[in-house]
C-alpha cells in the first residue's frame, strides 16, 4: 500500500512516515496541500494520511478539484486533538481520524485496510443493485 504523509512542515511529515513505515506501508513525505497534489500524480497513492490541523485550517479547494486526490481516502492524524475534540464541520471528506500519541499498531492497520478496500471497491451505482418489486404492480379491484 502506498500512502502520502502530508504535514504542515517536514518534521511532522517525516514523523508520520516513520510511524507508518513501521507498519510495512510505503510512504512518501509531503509538506503542504499544493505539494500533495504534485506528489499524488507522481506516486499514485492508495490513501492520504494528513495532519488534521492542516485539513481544518487551509482551503481544500485545489485538492477537491484534483482528479486523483479528490477520489482518495483521507485519514486525518492529530498529535494534539483527540477524536472527541474534532469539530463536526471539519470532517468533510475525512475517511478516518487517528490520534497519534495513543495510536496502536492494530488500529492503524485496521484504518489503512479499510481505506485500501474502499479504494479498490469504490462505490456501486444504483443501476448495479437489484431492486425488489421491479415487476409492475397490479391493483386489485
Amino acid at each position: 500500500m502506498r500512502v502520502l504523509c502530508v504535514g504542515r512542515h517536514p518534521f511532522l511529515s517525516a514523523h508520520l512516515c516513520r510511524f507508518f513505515d513501521a507498519l510495512n506501508v510505503e510512504t512518501r513525505p509531503v509538506v503542504g496541500l499544493d505539494d500533495a497534489i504534485e506528489a499524488a500524480a507522481a506516486c499514485q497513492p492508495d490513501a492520504v494520511v494528513c495532519d488534521y490541523d492542516l485539513l481544518a485550517t487551509i482551503s481544500l479547494e485545489g485538492w477537491e478539484r484534483d482528479p486523483l486526490l479528490s477520489r482518495l481516502p483521507v485519514i486525518a492524524v492529530s498529535l494534539t486533538r483527540r477524536p472527541e475534540e474534532v469539530h463536526l464541520m471539519d470532517v468533510n471528506g475525512i475517511a478516518g481520524f487517528l490520534y497519534l500519541p495513543t495510536l496502536e499498531r492494530e488500529r492503524a492497520l485496521q484504518m489503512l485496510s479499510a481505506a485500501a478496500s474502499w479504494r479498490r471497491a469504490g462505490v456501486s451505482s444504483p443501476a448495479s443493485l437489484p431492486f425488489p418489486g421491479s415487476r409492475s404492480a397490479r391493483l386489485s379491484s
